[in-house]
């Protein structure tokens, strides 16, 4: 299981710059892994992840596949999209099938580069797309609340219940707030995530910046922080330009390059990371002469849930799971060390995965 990180904006942050420097950067990947076109605006990129080439070397496999990530480079959002201006409802449509948001903001200086409120103001602009998915989402609950009348009159449990949540979410709204703020029980959890509200979608802001402020950021990225942490929300700094002229060189060149910039990694690799974090995503590996896999999970998933992302038959028939910590497998030298350590532990139906597991999964067909 990958996610999905919608990537939004409004004209001229840099949004397409950085879409387009993730499509170069994974048509330049390994053949393993290519990139994938699925739309024009839709793109999958491997996750890196130094753990899964130490695995790798260590069992001698042939091929790695890491986990993936599919990005979606969602139609550019101007004031008036909940009611349809631009390609407002395209846009809308669009953010509902993905699972997180990545904010680009305009965090740069150029005078050559019109913003289309004349102006730079990363917070203002946040506030606007912001705006618009809540007028969105509260014209949307306004409707299915009249829907669904006749069903709570006639005391559908499943109705009672959305109205009640959609009630939630709608005064969260109207009290000038996102639906990411309502607190939900864990009885209701399903049912909320069924609801689709725009404004539920985790919030990553991603800081575009000139070149010069890669490593430290400014003053536009400091509030764009605050703004953030006052949120819940993450954020990034990443100079799309940077990206951009990296995606176009080889290895080490790149590795040169953020080394002259002071950077010790590629933003993209930043902003992958922090998405996963976003969502409680975690990854397990299996390892073996043929390929070294990862696998992408939520955090708390059961042995058999996880077994169920490689084939709904491991999870249907799974008996055990033969488990070693990453650190024991990489620390010990490989699969057969660990178990004459000791390390390989047999676990059962109720063992929450952790991250960084290697897992080989026993189950019946």
């Amino acid at each position: 299981m990958g996610f999905k990180m919608g990537i939004v904006g409004l004209p001229n942050v840099g949004k397409s710059t950085l879409f387009n420097a993730l499509t170069k950067t994974a048509a330049a990947q390994a053949a393993n892994f290519p990139f994938c076109t699925i739309e024009p605006n839709v793109g999958e990129v491997a996750v890196p992840d130094a753990r899964l080439d130490k695995l790798a070397a260590i069992a001698g496999s042939k091929q790695i596949i890491p986990t993936r990530m599919t990005f979606v480079d969602i139609a550019g959002l101007v004031k008036g999209a909940s009611k349809g201006e631009g390609l407002g409802n395209q846009f809308l449509a669009n953010i509902r099938e993905v699972d997180a948001i990545a904010h680009v903001l305009r965090c740069f200086e150029d005078g050559d580069v019109t913003h289309v409120e004349g102006r730079v103001d990363p917070v203002a602009d946040a506030e606007t797309i912001e705006t618009e998915l809540m007028l969105a989402d509260m014209e949307s609950i306004e409707k299915r609340l009249q829907g669904l009348v006749r069903k709570v009159r006639g005391g559908d449990k499943e109705a009672v219940q959305q109205e009640r949540l959609l009630k939630a979410a709608l005064a969260m709204l109207e009290d000038g707030k996102p639906a990411r703020m309502v607190e939900v029980d864990d009885e209701d959890a399903r049912a909320w995530k069924n609801l689709q509200l725009l404004t539920t979608k985790p919030v990553l802001y991603v800081c575009n910046v000139a070149e010069s402020e890669a490593a430290e950021g400014n003053a536009h990225s400091a509030r764009v922080a605050e703004m953030a942490a006052a949120e819940g929300n993450a954020h990034v700094i990443i100079s799309a330009q940077i990206e951009e002229e990296i995606s176009q060189l080889e290895v080490d060149e790149a590795q040169m390059f953020l080394e002259e910039m002071g950077l010790e990694e590629a933003g993209l690799d930043r902003l992958i990371r922090a998405g996963y974090e976003l969502l409680h995503l975690e990854t397990y590996f299996t390892v073996g002469p043929k390929e070294a896999r990862a696998w992408t999970i939520r955090t708390g998933t059961s042995a058999p849930k996880a077994a169920g992302v490689i084939h709904g038959d491991f999870e249907k028939g799974f008996i055990r799971a033969e488990t070693i910590a990453y650190d024991d497998f990489v620390g010990l030298g490989g699969e057969q060390a660990a178990k004459e350590a000791g390390k390989m532990r047999a676990e059962g139906k109720g063992y929450v995965v952790k991250d960084g597991d290697v897992l080989h999964f026993l189950f019946n067909t």
